[in-house]
């Protein structure tokens, strides 16, 4: 069996060990192309460089409109490359309605025809305006198996209208890199006294993540003793910092600004909660919420908003509490919860991580990939 894979996320080489992993399950081939030189989302420019435990071929192809996820395209003879590797089936790491997916969907149809297929997050029904809409009903005509990463997102490509096959793979983690501390390691990070609770916020900083009921529920909680540690940047900090001074909290709120994505583990550990309290919009609605799976995968008990996919994870996982979306009263009575009751924390935490190791482990996600692509494909 030889695979390729397609995918602009695994320019940061972290989100290849899924593949480094179906490779140890399989034995298969896999070669791995990523952008060129790939802008991220802070700006960031990264070069080809490969997870130590993925042994296939990674290869670096130049880009068009490098940075942008839906837009780009690769520079790239893809009929030729197909033909040169012969590989026995192709999954393309975008949406549907991406250029770059098009585009490696056109070529194979062309020239090898080989089973095909797509990621999906899009949890929204959308409709696009041409060329995007016809290039999806193309992608959906031609492909023989999806990955959305979860129940919602598949609900909508089926109503879309795909009928290939379809396996929901959660955005995988390694739960030895997302993992419990210790709490002496936790403390030299974040020092605290000994009653106090840490609790976190990691994302972009915007209105839409629910950072001004953040603010409205913490001030009412200024007879408990806790510090809120923000990790991340964006449009809205100056309005949230006016918020949480308005609310007379400003004192037990610290900003650490941007912190690379290999450090976020440590942070996790750290806390003794997270919140996620991000509220839909008219055009979005929170798809997975990887943050929430990292935290559990690291002890951490989460408070979510019932926005999207976060009310799901979280009863699934039983790993914490869920909250009216734009309701500071509900968020502050889940706080208050969490801030005082330690063994609820500890209950919490313990069940998120089981879960996580169960269901959304690098191991686990691998397992169903392989499965899937045994299936479309008549490859052992």
């Amino acid at each position: 069996m030889h695979l390729l894979v397609v995918s602009h996320s695994c320019a940061t080489p972290i989100n290849q060990q899924v593949y480094a992993e179906l490779e140890r399950q399989t034995g298969w081939k896999i070669t791995l192309v990523v952008p060129e030189g790939w802008r991220d989302e802070f700006g960031n420019v990264l070069n080809k460089e490969k997870w130590p435990e993925f042994h296939g071929d990674l290869v670096s192809i130049p880009v068009w409109k490098n940075g942008n996820i839906i837009l780009h395209v690769y520079r790239e003879n893809w009929g030729a490359f197909l033909d040169a590797g012969r590989f026995d089936a192709i999954y393309v790491n975008h949406e549907p309605y991406a250029l770059a997916t098009a585009q490696l969907c056109w070529a194979n149809s062309r020239t090898l025809k080989a089973p095909f297929g797509f990621y999906s997050c899009q949890n929204i029904l959308k409709k696009y305006p041409p060329p995007f809409s016809w290039s999806e009903w193309m992608v959906f005509q031609k492909s023989s198996f999806a990955f959305p990463i979860t129940d919602a997102v598949e609900e909508v490509l089926i109503e879309k209208g795909f009928r290939g096959a379809s396996t929901v793979c959660a955005l995988p983690l390694d739960p030895g890199i997302y993992r419990p501390r210790g709490s002496e390691e936790d403390l030299k990070l974040i020092p605290r006294s000994a009653d106090e609770t840490i609790i976190g916020y990691v994302g972009r900083l915007v209105e839409a993540k629910g950072l001004r009921t953040l603010a409205e529920a913490l001030s009412s909680l200024q007879d408990l003793s806790w510090r809120l540690v923000v990790i991340g940047t964006g449009e809205f900090e100056a309005t949230f910092r006016r918020l949480l001074t308005e609310g007379g909290i400003a004192n037990r709120v610290v900003f650490f600004g941007y912190v690379p994505h290999a450090e976020t583990p440590r942070y996790l550990s750290a806390f003794d909660a997270l919140v996620v309290p991000s509220e839909t919009q008219p055009n979005w609605k929170e798809q997975f919420g990887r943050v929430i799976t990292e935290a559990m995968a690291c002890g951490t008990p989460v408070i979510g908003s019932s926005s999207g996919e976060i009310p799901n994870l979280i009863r699934k996982s039983g790993g914490g509490l869920v909250f009216s979306e734009r309701d500071p009263v509900d968020f502050a009575k889940c706080l208050r919860e969490i801030i005082t009751q330690k063994d609820l924390r500890q209950k919490l935490g313990e069940k998120g991580r089981k879960w996580v190791e169960s269901e959304v482990s690098v191991s686990a996600v691998a397992t169903k990939m392989a499965t899937a692509l045994q299936q479309v494909s008549g490859k052992a």
